[in-house]
């Protein structure tokens, strides 16, 4: 009889653990917050994610950036990153015709522009990264179909050995001062991103009001009048610059700080006083990637802080995060002074074809062309 009590109180207190215990349990279950009402909960979910074994990017960054990243990505996640390095409107193409059999999960780099293109034609997966907040509305689409990861500032570019800082021209319409007549040295804007977006620029600040191009393309006359020669590549048209054959350019602000520490070049550059056009480089997720989680994950690998000041010290990208610290001096020198245009993107795809067609038909010199030599 002793013994059965025993027994019986024995498994009475066996009960009540094991029943306190499961009740401990889902207590600690209710009481964690559930995933995704915070940015610190979404990391923690991306993070829980079961990664594919692979992750494919397009990407126009050359070989030097996509292979030093892709060895970063594999040693962090085990997973294999494969990418192929091709122009943005080749990656554009080349989504779009991947559309109903998609191959790839990021596009990674390009203008504003391209992206914009490839959200109309429905080829992006709407993704807002866990870093939004540190993003001015400017970088990124209202939808969050993309974002971006750099930008570029055009500038008036000129030599430092030729022009001092207190003579080289302040604002785009000192470029019309008869004084430079000769001096300018312009990359052939047909072929040219980078060109048909300062020459589309000068176009848009009367034509936004008006819609009319006439006054951009007056504009774009006088400056033909002191361009000595429209160089056939960036090459050429650094070289004469360089050697003084011409002492003045407009271009983008990276190159134009890289040819100066990387190559010692006799460069130095303005940002125009009145603001200057600004070119988004974005990343976005490709709609019905194979590989969504991973692809999640590497689009949050090379946007963070680390990734962007990389960039920036050793690829000269200036980041659109407002939150990256200690980036090289030339950046931090030059982010008070870089005032974006206004423009309307949309417009300008709409309307740049147009408006180049026009000045090669109708502006340019046809004697300073040396494009086709």
């Amino acid at each position: 009889m002793k013994m059965q009590l025993k027994l019986g109180l024995f498994f009475v207190l066996l009960a009540a653990l094991l029943l306190g215990g499961c009740m401990a349990g889902n207590t600690e279950k209710t009481e964690k917050p559930a995933t995704g009402d915070t940015d610190g909960n979404k990391d923690e979910e991306a993070e829980n994610k079961e990664l594919e074994d692979k992750v494919v990017i397009y990407s126009p960054h050359g070989k030097d950036i996509l292979s030093d990243f892709q060895n970063q990505f594999e040693a962090e996640y085990g997973i294999k990153m494969e990418f192929l390095d091709m122009g943005s409107q080749e990656i554009l193409d080349r989504i779009r015709s991947e559309k109903n059999n998609t191959q790839a999960d990021v596009w990674w780099g390009a203008p504003q522009v391209n992206f914009d293109q490839a959200k109309d034609n429905d080829l992006l997966a709407e993704y807002k990264p866990s870093y939004a907040d540190s993003l001015d509305e400017i970088y990124h689409d209202p939808d969050w179909m993309w974002s971006g990861t750099s930008m570029t500032p055009e500038v008036i570019l000129y030599n430092s050995k030729e022009i001092s800082k207190e003579d080289a021209p302040k604002d785009w319409d000192d470029l019309l001062d008869p004084k430079w007549k000769d001096e300018v040295i312009i990359r052939y804007p047909l072929a040219s991103g980078t060109m048909r977006t300062i020459y589309s620029s000068m176009i848009y600040r009367a034509y936004k009001d008006s819609e009319d191009p006439e006054e951009g393309y007056e504009w774009l006359k006088k400056f033909d009048m002191n361009t000595k020669e429209y160089a056939a590549n960036p090459e050429i048209m650094y070289n004469q610059v360089a050697k003084g054959v011409g002492s003045i350019t407009v271009w983008n602000m990276p190159d134009t700080v890289m040819l100066a520490k990387e190559k010692g070049y006799p460069f130095d550059y303005v940002l125009p006083e009145s603001g200057t056009p600004v070119l988004t480089e974005g990343i976005a997720i490709i709609k019905d990637a194979p590989h969504p989680n991973a692809a999640e994950a590497f689009y949050e690998f090379v946007n963070t802080p680390e990734a962007a000041k990389l960039l920036a010290e050793s690829y000269y990208r200036i980041p659109t995060r407002d939150d990256v610290t200690d980036l090289p001096e030339w950046i931090k020198e030059a982010e008070d002074k870089i005032k974006p245009m206004d423009i309307d993107w949309k417009l300008f795809q709409e309307k740049s074809d147009e408006w180049m067609d026009y000045w090669d038909n109708n502006i340019k010199n046809t004697k300073k062309d040396k494009s086709g030599e």
